[in-house]
């Protein structure tokens, strides 16, 4: 319940700053693939996994150089272990400062929250064995063409151990490079 309530007042804000700076906000929807694996003392014998991420996205712009970019994504992330595929699928919410290099480069970094809202095994449900909450930060390169397609290349560094199982002492955390097309549409 608290996840809800949380992600609830996320939207909520995005959607207040968009009301009350609309004429200096480009909303928009993306999506993209992610390779994603972990990091840790849980990492030996994984390898990486290809899976999808698509959402929505506001840029405010504060000036010609800076804007402000949240994002509400669902991101399909996890790994393989030895045979098996471990999928986790999160919301995240990225807020990402922008500087522009030049017209339509820009470099963007900031935090991430992810809401864990599902973890398989082989169709098996392992939600309980991982924490429902993670947290790190993203860093890439972005570039915007006029009629607002845009492309981005990004990696996110989970700072948060995701493991949850009981007595188990090993560090896992999330390690997700993103490559996504979107649209501005207004």
């Amino acid at each position: 319940m608290k996840k809800a309530k949380v992600v609830a007042l996320v939207i909520l804000a995005i959607f207040g700053i968009v009301n009350s700076y609309a004429q200096e906000i480009e909303l928009g929807a993306k999506a993209g693939i992610n390779i994603s694996s972990i990091s840790g003392d849980s990492s030996v014998n994984t390898g990486s996994l290809g899976r999808l991420n698509f959402g929505f996205m506001a840029e405010y712009h504060i000036n010609e150089k800076f804007s402000f970019q949240p994002e509400l994504l669902y991101s399909q992330q996890g790994y393989v272990f030895f045979e098996n595929t471990i999928a986790l699928d999160y919301l995240n919410v990225p807020l990402l400062g922008k500087y522009y290099v030049t017209k339509g480069l820009s470099l963007e970094a900031g935090p991430q929250i992810g809401f864990l809202l599902s973890a398989d095994v082989e169709g098996e449900d392992v939600k309980d064995a991982f924490q429902s909450l993670d947290y790190g930060v993203t860093a890439g390169l972005g570039y915007k063409l006029d009629n607002g397609i845009n492309f981005s290349a990004r990696y996110y560094l989970g700072l948060a151990n995701i493991n949850d199982l009981p007595g188990i002492d090993q560090t896992s955390k999330n390690g997700v490079f993103q490559l996504s097309v979107g649209y501005f549409f207004f």
